[in-house]
């Protein structure tokens, strides 16, 4: 077998067009493939973070009563602007861009916000939309100064925000794992024993799998379980028969935007969330890849956050920000080349056109996507809880009490609904979503008992989160 040449990574070289290289774990890190072993790692990037990529779309789709049709084009959508978004940052453009082996994915702390405002009649589908575009043009336009945010965004504060997106997020997995809310056989034991069995199916492969098998998991054992529900009568195809086989992703396909000033500043605040993550997935891919990033670098990668979520908003779809699966893939295979993610984007591109492929998704029986959700969105929760570990809490007894009541103000809308019912209706957006509630309590909590940190601290603080996410 013949061995790829290694290059500096930052590297615009052409590739190689011979030889041959290996898609298992490398000793050393690959900057060169040839096309065939690009195609074939670019396909592994979008496998690994499938299902993750497919699952925001899903959520409101089904969480907004759409019919099968249109959560289908959601899908679609979906998969069409992680190929633009990951092409902006892996490929770039003049000013946007952080150009490294970066796939990009819808990201999960909007899903909650989101979906209030969806349910709400005064806002549905489209001011959603007008949200996602404003928060995106407002990301790309504070990209420069968002370094300097970092210091309000310390282990103590990201750790306890993503673990409160977790747990909003598993009622989710949990409705889904019975049937989905309003199905007349909610919590029938074959909808159980179903979900069950695709989670025992990844827990398994998580343990005993190697390799791709093992970053797979997730996508492996929703596959599986739809082909045991199929089995039991649960998988309906009429729409994967008639769904065309390609098809083009039109921008507005709901309506015109509507912009909703508090639904602005919601996703607003998330995006700032979702950049400060951003910015350590950037430092982190930065030290696997040997391939410094400096300010004017991270800049242009968060400025690709802000126009793939201007992107997402204009093609019917959602905010967006790297996958850290992948970059832990970038590890584990040791090929560091961003043309591995351009080919990724491309393929992605490609998905998206075929609505066949989205109906097939959409059909995929809720109880399937329940057992897989258990694990997705439990991985989230317990990332926060692997950030918080690196909190010094004996030491300093005043981030337990941050942590504590975050965490309280971030369960109000989960366990109590009606809580604000008596609230200003245009706050309702804002108020009835936890991980909002949890991120400002958490800022606010953080600055009054800890202060500022120093800035290279949040960089190092960030950078280690970075090391232990997952999306």
């Amino acid at each position: 077998m013949n061995k790829a040449p290694t290059i500096a990574a930052g590297s615009d070289a052409p590739l190689d067009t011979g030889g041959s290289a290996p898609l298992a774990p490398v000793t050393a890190p690959v900057t060169r493939v040839p096309p065939v072993a690009l195609l074939l790692l670019g396909l592994q990037h979008v496998l690994v973070m499938y299902a993750g990529a497919v699952a925001v779309p899903l959520i409101v789709g089904r969480a907004l009563k759409l019919p099968p049709e249109q959560v289908a084009m959601l899908v679609s959508a979906d998969l069409f602007a992680c190929g633009l978004a990951t092409l902006l940052q892996s490929w770039g453009l003049p000013g946007i861009g952080v150009r490294m082996p970066v796939m990009m994915g819808v990201t999960f702390a909007a899903v909650t916000p989101m979906v209030a405002m969806g349910t709400n009649p005064a806002i549905g589908l489209t001011g959603i939309y007008g949200a996602v575009i404003a928060a995106g043009l407002f990301a790309f336009l504070v990209a420069p100064v968002i370094g300097r945010l970092l210091p309000l965004f310390p282990p103590v504060v990201t750790g306890t925000i993503i673990l409160v997106i977790g747990v909003s997020l598993m009622k989710v997995g949990v409705n889904w794992a019975a049937g989905g809310v309003g199905n007349p056989n909610y919590g029938a034991p074959l909808y159980l024993a179903i979900a069950t069995f695709v989670l025992c199916m990844i827990l398994a492969i998580t343990r005993f799998g190697t390799g791709f098998v093992n970053s797979a998991s997730v996508l492996i054992g929703i596959v599986v379980g739809t082909l045991v529900a199929a089995f039991f009568g649960l998988l309906d195809l009429g729409h994967v028969a008639t769904a065309p086989w390609f098809d083009v992703v039109r921008p507005f396909a709901f309506g015109v935007p509507t912009f909703d000033p508090v639904s602005i500043v919601t996703l607003c605040i998330v995006m700032i969330v979702v950049m400060i993550e951003s910015t350590g997935m950037f430092l982190a891919l930065a030290e696997i890849c040997a391939d410094p990033v400096d300010e004017a670098r991270l800049t242009r990668g968060l400025r690709g956050d802000g126009l793939g979520t201007i992107i997402g908003g204009i093609f019917n779809t959602f905010p967006y920000t790297s996958f850290s699966q992948n970059i832990g893939l970038v590890g584990v295979t040791g090929v560091r080349t961003r043309y591995v993610a351009v080919a990724g984007g491309v393929i992605m591109l490609g998905l998206g056109l075929v609505p066949k492929l989205a109906a097939l998704v959409e059909a995929v029986p809720q109880c399937v996507l329940g057992g897989a959700g258990l694990v997705m969105f439990g991985m989230v929760g317990a990332t926060g809880v692997r950030i918080l570990g690196s909190v010094d809490f004996a030491g300093n007894r005043n981030n337990l009490f941050v942590v504590a009541v975050s965490v309280g103000f971030g369960m109000i809308p989960l366990v109590a609904p009606a809580f604000f019912k008596q609230m200003p209706h245009a706050l309702h957006p804002l108020l009835e979503s936890g991980i909002l509630l949890c991120a400002m309590a958490a800022v606010t909590l953080n600055l009054f008992f800890n202060g500022l940190t120093d800035d290279e601290a949040a960089r190092e603080a960030a950078r280690k989160q970075a090391g232990s996410a997952d999306h």
